[in-house]
């Protein structure tokens, strides 16, 4: 399972942080390949290509602000969350973006 997605909060500073962490660590243990970018008060980082979301079976969008670049997730499946639910729920978030895009893929076979 491939996820990527943003992290980004109202301030820009900790919860971006957080969800990030919180979500790789998650996505580790349960051997998925996850790319996360940030957009926090220093700026974008680990920015996304467009190779990396369109090889992506699934986004997850951890935010709290509207995020730059949103257009780029037109074309793929997309969770859209606050940034608590992917710092206190991140195996059940990652669960249900896995169950999303099982149910996608098999429809596409």
């Amino acid at each position: 399972m491939k996820i990527v997605g943003v992290c980004a909060c109202t301030v820009g500073i900790a919860h971006t942080y957080i969800a990030q962490e919180k979500l790789e660590k998650a996505a580790a243990k349960k051997g998925f390949d996850i790319h996360l970018e940030t957009q926090g008060t220093i700026g974008t980082q680990d920015a996304l290509t467009p190779e990396d979301i369109e090889s992506a079976d699934i986004a997850i969008l951890a935010v709290d602000v509207k995020i730059k670049g949103m257009d780029r997730f037109a074309n793929i499946t997309k969770i859209t969350v606050p940034t608590d639910i992917a710092i206190k729920s991140p195996n059940k978030l990652l669960d249900k973006a896995a169950e999303i895009a099982s149910k996608k893929q098999k429809a596409h076979a």
